[in-house]
Formats: C-alpha cells, sequence, structure tokens
C-alpha cells in the first residue's frame, strides 16, 4: 500500500498535543504543577495571617479563591504554552524533513517513509503501536516519536486503519 500526503505544522503541532495530553510524565508533571502551587498559597495564607496585619480567615479565603482559580486554569495555560514552545522550537531549525510532502509505502516488512530529505524505515516490530485522535493516524517507532498520517490525506481511514492493526501487534 502506498500513500502520498502532505504534513503540514499544524498536523505536527497535534501529534505534539496529543502525546502531552497521554503521555503519563506530561500528565503528572501538570498535576504537579496544578495541585503543588494552591498547597503553597494555603501556606501563604497562613504566613500573611502570622507576619501581617490580616486575620487567618480573610487571608484564606483569598488565598482559596487563587488556589481554585489556578486549579481551573493552569491546564489550559499549560497545554497553550506546550503548543507555543513547539512553535518556538519548529523555527529554530530547517524541517523540510519533518513537513512536506511523504510517501508512505506500507510492505510485508514494514513501512518507508520518504520525503524530499531522505527515507525512514521502520520493520512492523519496530512500531511501538498505533493510535488516533480525530485528524491523525499516529505510528509510534518509540516513546516520543512517530510517523503522522493525516487522515485528511487517507482515501478510505477504515481500510488504512484495518491494515495497520492487522500488522501491528
Amino acid at each position: 500500500m502506498e500513500i502520498h500526503y502532505r504534513l503540514t505544522e499544524e498536523d505536527y503541532l497535534n501529534f505534539n498535543m496529543f502525546h502531552v495530553k497521554n503521555s503519563k510524565a506530561a500528565m503528572r508533571s501538570l498535576n504537579i504543577q496544578r495541585f503543588l502551587l494552591p498547597i503553597m498559597f494555603i501556606f501563604a495564607a497562613y504566613l500573611a495571617s502570622q507576619f501581617g496585619d490580616i486575620p487567618f480567615v480573610t487571608a484564606f479565603v483569598i488565598y482559596f479563591i487563587l488556589a481554585v482559580l489556578w486549579i481551573v486554569f493552569y491546564p489550559k495555560y499549560f497545554y497553550r504554552h506546550v503548543k507555543r514552545m513547539t512553535k518556538r522550537m519548529m523555527n529554530e531549525g530547517k524541517n523540510e524533513g519533518l513537513l512536506g510532502n511523504h510517501v508512505l509505502r506500507m510492505t510485508d516488512e514494514g513501512i518507508l517513509d520518504s520525503s524530499a530529505n531522505g527515507e525512514t524505515r521502520v520493520t512492523w516490530a519496530g512500531i511501538v503501536e498505533m493510535k488516533e485522535d480525530q485528524n491523525n493516524i499516529y505510528l509510534y517507532n518509540s516513546g516520543v516519536s512517530a510517523c503522522i498520517l493525516p487522515k485528511r490525506e487517507l482515501h478510505d481511514v477504515d481500510s488504512v486503519r484495518n491494515y495497520l492493526v492487522e500488522r501491528i501487534k
């Protein structure tokens, strides 16, 4: 099976966001950042009441409101930050081999992804797992990298998915 497709910056950003949202390490980091600071807010309320002229209840209410706002809105900030950093890293270097036109050849042995800058060959045993979201199919060849197949470029997504599922075990 041979698939011709064009990989865009948006496809790559979608992959990074998908990966971060589905990564145990990223989720752990998000939750630590999301919940540790509010605990410090409550401690700050105690310190403000001890060393300032603010009654503890007043300080607690103020810092509690800040803590709740942080817990509610921090994930949105976190994901926006990841997207912004990914864009920045994309703009740092040349990405001709990553973005642009690709040809993906799937054989009995594995996949061969060709672009203007070279080829990447991976056996079926080298595909760690297949995941997908509403826009793309991701063929992970390691814990942090994948071949990105945009669904908009596939004539029959179900047949491609079935073909891949048969070979990735």
